[in-house]
């Protein structure tokens, strides 16, 4: 099966300004929807082999359903949907060198799944200086998303003491934000809730 090129090099300019800015953005429609059902029918058929999801790194490392509550799975290339997914995204991250010298050299990412009732508490993805993920990314993976359902990622400021956006998880939107700015956290959803979460990386 051949998958249409995706749509995020139209958006390359918007999202490097956006990151010059704010520090963030939220995007909807930016991949075929083929290829996005294509991910949706992919992360169901794998739900038995996601695994926990623990916090901190390695001697750290730990198992926590108080602070994440998420089944995960590192993609790799293979699927041709997951092939496509990550080439578009390591397009994106010579774009975002191109524009901005970020440094990135690498992207990683994992499904996540969230059931009924679980999330993830207020975190950062990277401390200044102390890790190599650089920008953060979310791609959701819920067709037909109820808006009541709750499941709402939460950007807060530097601080993480205020609020600035919450962002529903509706099926194809594409959330980019710079790792060690914003702290963020995962709302409990009353239905369970998939994504691809994935960070593009520089040398540390």
């Amino acid at each position: 099966m051949s998958y249409a090129r995706p749509l995020l090099h139209d958006n390359y300019d918007e999202i490097a300004d956006a990151l010059a800015g704010p520090g963030f953005i939220i995007l909807d429609g930016v991949f075929p929807r083929q290829l996005t059902l294509g991910l949706v029918d992919l992360i169901a058929e794998r739900a038995r082999q996601l695994k926990r999801a623990g916090i901190g790194r390695e001697g750290d490392y730990q198992l926590d359903d108080s602070v994440r509550g998420d089944a995960i799975q590192w993609l790799e290339s293979g699927p041709e949907v997951v092939t496509e997914f990550l080439s578009a995204m390591d397009k994106l991250r010579q774009a975002l060198n191109e524009r901005l010298y970020l440094g990135l050299f690498d992207y990683e990412a994992h499904f996540a799944s969230y059931a009924p009732g679980a999330f993830y508490k207020k975190h950062r993805d990277a401390f200044r200086g102390k890790s190599g993920r650089k920008l953060s990314s979310v791609f959701y993976l819920n067709p037909d998303w109820d808006l009541a359902a709750g499941g709402e990622l939460v950007l807060y400021d530097e601080a993480g003491e205020q609020e600035l956006v919450r962002v529903a998880p509706e099926c194809g939107r594409l959330v980019l934000f710079l790792s060690e700015d914003f702290p963020h956290e995962v709302l409990p959803a009353r239905q369970s809730r998939q994504s691809i979460a994935g960070w593009f990386r520089i040398k540390s």
